[in-house]
């Protein structure tokens, strides 16, 4: 199977029709049809059933569809990796969540400067939900990713750091002068709507049903700071809150666990390496914190 007769098929399984689907790929309609039937005789089996008025997938097709868009996405992210290696000045792309991981990535990038596989790293930070993405279609080399809000299945990881969660509230809230408080004492409150595919999702644990949606860090703290919504964050985001926001810990919210993911059956001694410095630091970083003050 050509990946061109891959993709050929995925647009009009997609559009559900051929006309749009040609328009889609830049080709006329013919050839389009003739290269989907060419795939039917050498699947051996029908993956488009075609009448007059419509174009539906049959079982098999679905199947193809879900396995060719992945098939698809790994043949663009390999072609996406392997100009980056091939560059003269090899270089490492690390993504993470703007406002997240602030106080990892200092030690982690200064403990991997001293290795000497290291190669230089550009950090790009991206809007909610984005860094897993970036890392599979292969415009990054590693990710911080954070569980269980997203997904590392299929992508190797190590763990980084677990935490606990913080409601994140204007200074004037009802709940604000807290010590502590439990995921229901936010009933009712408006929550924030995350970007796909947990957009209109209601908060499992709140009740409260998901309100504005958010696409960054900077856009949900002015949210917050303006009554608009409350969050449940990583205790973590408590490093770089506003003056105008509260951090409360929730003691029966789930933990947090932050992990450094990059993909399968890497050989790269740069990411080797980077994955050691963020996991050496982080532990240094944490036994810091946890070791009583002499004196």
């Amino acid at each position: 199977m050509e990946t061109r007769e891959l993709a050929y098929f995925v647009a009009v399984a997609e559009e559900l029709h051929f006309g749009r689907a040609a328009q889609r790929l830049g080709i006329a309609q013919p050839p389009l049809s003739r290269a989907i039937r060419q795939l039917e005789r050498r699947l051996g089996v029908t993956l488009l059933e075609r009448t007059s008025r419509s174009v539906e997938l049959t079982a098999a097709g679905e199947v193809l569809l879900r396995e060719g868009r992945a098939a698809l996405d790994a043949v663009a992210a390999a072609s996406r990796r392997a100009r980056r290696a091939g560059q003269a000045e090899p270089r490492l792309v690390l993504v993470t969540k703007s406002g997240a991981a602030g106080d990892l990535l200092p030690g982690m990038l200064a403990a991997y400067a001293t290795d000497p596989d290291a190669v230089a790293v550009d950090v790009q930070l991206c809007g909610i939900g984005e860094q897993e993405r970036l890392l599979r279609d292969g415009r990054a080399d590693v990710a911080l990713l954070h569980l269980p809000f997203d997904d590392p299945t299929g992508l190797d990881a190590e763990e980084l750091l677990v935490e606990g969660q913080v409601a994140v509230l204007p200074v004037g809230h009802r709940l604000a002068g807290l010590r502590s408080l439990r995921m229901a004492d936010l009933t009712g409150e408006p929550f924030p709507r995350w970007p796909a595919p947990d957009a209109g999702r209601k908060d499992s644990d709140s009740g409260a049903e998901a309100g504005t949606e958010v696409r960054d860090s900077a856009q949900l703290m002015q949210l917050i700071a303006l009554g608009r919504v409350v969050a449940v964050l990583p205790e973590s985001c408590r490093t770089h809150l506003r003056r105008d926001l509260v951090a409360v810990p929730v003691v029966d919210a789930p933990l947090v666990t932050t992990v450094i993911a990059w993909p399968p059956q890497t050989r790269s001694r740069a990411i080797a390496a980077l994955v050691r410095a963020a996991t050496t630091s982080t532990a240094t970083a944490v036994d810091a914190q946890t070791v009583p003050a002499a004196g």
